[in-house]
């Protein structure tokens, strides 16, 4: 019994070896299948030299073109301006930004301006004998002399006999002691050189203000700089008073400025020369972040195609009789997504947009776009 189950196990492989033999030799025989060509389609645009206009875009951050930074010079407490003297305040041109209290030392410059009135009192009765041919000019000038005014220039002296006599009565530098005095008075009050803002103010009324410390900012709000880095080899295009455009982060206000200066001193480190654009508009703050786009020159003969259509050795994609070619052209300009090139004929057919993994001698069609007829049809 045993040994006819082994031959019958024996004859079923026997079959089924027979039949997997030839299901192998039959799937060889079959035909590989044949993998599709791919033929990729470009989007592609015909070229036409025209002139371009070659723009430097730059940016920068506003800064008032007239601005002085307060300090006191003489101490005592502060008292106020004309207007509170507070961040956001406006002032017109000769008010009072600052007044510091200078009831005592007022007092000295007019002991000083008494004194001498009365050293020149004192010698006229000498200028009556001595000199009166100059009597006239110093009694008017005694006349005119109020202690309550800036103390006015002495009278001319025209002879060295006067010269002498005033001189030795030490009347000149009694006069020019006062005047210092009276220069001193003046730096207790502080005015405004223009029309402005308060933008910083360090000290409120009642502080004691010491010599040499900073009391505030203030600025001209009407006009502005704006200070921008240019490639060197714009250097020669730059021109005082040319119009320049400035934009906002956002895009949505545009200004118009003009090159106000343009640094002579190339910076070594970053090759840039520096330019300085003057603006004036109401909306317009300091700190604010601008955008600006300077004319440079304009391009014969150029074209203008996007930056990542470029290829090493300065080459671009042509499309030839379906089949993709590179020629070697010459750039120009860069901008942030663009280029400008020459040398490059017209007519001839160029990529659009960059293509995956293109190269020289690789098969692919146009796009052609669809009309209104054929979407009709």
């Amino acid at each position: 019994m045993r040994k006819i189950i082994l031959s019958v196990i024996g004859i079923f492989l026997i079959i089924a070896s027979v039949f997997t033999a030839k299901s192998l030799i039959d799937n060889k025989k079959k035909p590989k299948p044949v993998v599709k060509k791919v033929v990729k389609t470009v989007f592609t645009d015909t070229v036409k030299n025209k002139t371009i206009n070659i723009s430097i875009p730059a940016n920068g951050i506003l800064v008032a073109k007239n601005r002085i930074e307060l300090y006191s010079e003489v101490q005592g407490l502060f008292n106020g301006g004309s207007n509170l003297f507070k961040p956001g305040q406006t002032f017109k041109k000769g008010q009072a930004l600052l007044r510091i209290n200078a009831n005592e030392y007022y007092a000295s410059v007019q002991s000083s301006k008494s004194n001498l009135y009365n050293e020149i009192a004192a010698i006229m009765p000498d200028l009556r004998l001595d000199f009166p041919e100059v009597f006239t000019k110093w009694q008017t000038y005694l006349n005119n002399f109020d202690l309550k005014k800036t103390t006015p220039e002495l009278p001319e002296i025209t002879s060295n006999k006067e010269n002498y006599f005033i001189t030795g009565r030490g009347i000149i530098s009694t006069y020019y002691n006062v005047k210092n005095l009276e220069q001193r008075l003046a730096k207790y009050n502080i005015y405004a050189p223009f029309n402005g803002i308060v933008t910083e103010a360090l000290v409120t009324k009642g502080s004691l203000v010491r010599n040499g410390q900073k009391l505030g900012e203030f600025i001209d709000s009407s006009v502005y700089e704006m200070e921008v880095a240019i490639s060197k080899s714009f250097a020669n295009l730059l021109k005082v008073g040319e119009s320049v455009t400035l934009n906002n982060l956002d895009k949505t206000e545009t200004y118009t400025g003009k090159v106000s200066r343009v640094n002579g001193k190339i910076d070594a480190t970053s090759q840039t020369i520096t330019a300085f654009i003057e603006v004036r508009h109401k909306a317009l703050k300091e700190g604010q972040y601008l955008e600006a786009v300077l004319d440079a020159k304009n391009e014969a003969n150029a074209i203008e195609i996007d930056r990542n259509l470029l290829l090493d050795n300065n080459q671009i994609y042509v499309l030839k009789d379906s089949l993709l070619d590179v020629i070697n052209v010459k750039p120009i300009h860069f901008s942030e997504t663009k280029m400008v090139l020459k040398n490059v004929p017209n007519s001839t057919i160029i990529l659009k947009r960059p293509v995956p993994g293109a190269y020289a001698g690789m098969l692919v069609k146009a796009y052609q776009e669809k009309t209104s007829k054929d979407i009709n049809n």
